[in-house]
């Protein structure tokens, strides 16, 4: 689990963390994709926020049930214990990802959505002969605090872009990249992100 990419990561929460502190991080996440906020914004800022609602809500439904959150601890710290979430003997670079890959993690319903962040996944998996140019990881529809976290691990430089000129004080939301996913980046290159907050003015008086 401590190196791949878990439903943890995209909360922002330690894997030890109480059911309340779950509940309050996806509450504190979800209440920045509020309808009212997201209105008006561009097409880019909405599909990313689409898919943050559904990384959150595959993130709830995995954590906030006890029996699902036992199984996921189970079958992801043993795939810690055999190093990762992939074999030694697989490169990121490479293709081999299969359902069944993404199903020990997310569960069926989940499959989907965690496939998208499997290049991250990958980024943080041990090789005996790291790749020097691998496929960038694709962050859009990661806050910033978890992305910078993540994107930290891979050894990766970031630049940030903040596409808000007045934004709340609150935890922004990474909706466009360059590279782009799948462009071929060297383990130790810049990426940047552009940011998007929800604007000072759209939280209304108060």
């Amino acid at each position: 689990m401590e190196r791949g990419i878990t439903w943890y990561d995209i909360l922002g929460v330690l894997p030890d963390a109480s059911p309340d502190e779950i509940g309050q991080a996806y509450g504190a996440k979800a209440s920045l994709l509020r309808p009212e906020l997201i209105s008006g914004a561009p097409s880019n800022v909405v599909a990313a926020a689409s898919r943050a609602q559904k990384f959150l809500g595959e993130a709830l439904r995995v954590l906030g049930d006890p029996a699902s959150r036992d199984r996921y601890d189970e079958q992801a710290g043993g795939q810690a214990e055999g190093g990762g979430l992939d074999g030694p003997e697989s490169f990121p670079s490479e293709p081999g990802w299969g359902s069944s890959d993404f199903d020990f993690v997310a569960g069926p319903a989940g499959a989907e959505m965690l496939g998208a962040l499997m290049a991250l996944s990958d980024w943080l998996t041990p090789h005996p002969g790291p790749p020097r140019r691998l496929a960038a990881p694709d962050v859009r529809g990661l806050f910033y605090s978890v992305c910078l976290d993540l994107v930290g691990r891979l050894d990766l430089r970031v630049t940030e872009v903040r596409l808000t000129q007045h934004p709340m004080p609150v935890d922004g939301l990474v909706v466009g990249q360059s590279p782009m996913p799948t462009a071929k980046i060297h383990r130790g290159g810049e990426l940047t992100i552009q940011v998007w907050h929800p604007s000072a003015a759209s939280a209304g008086p108060g």
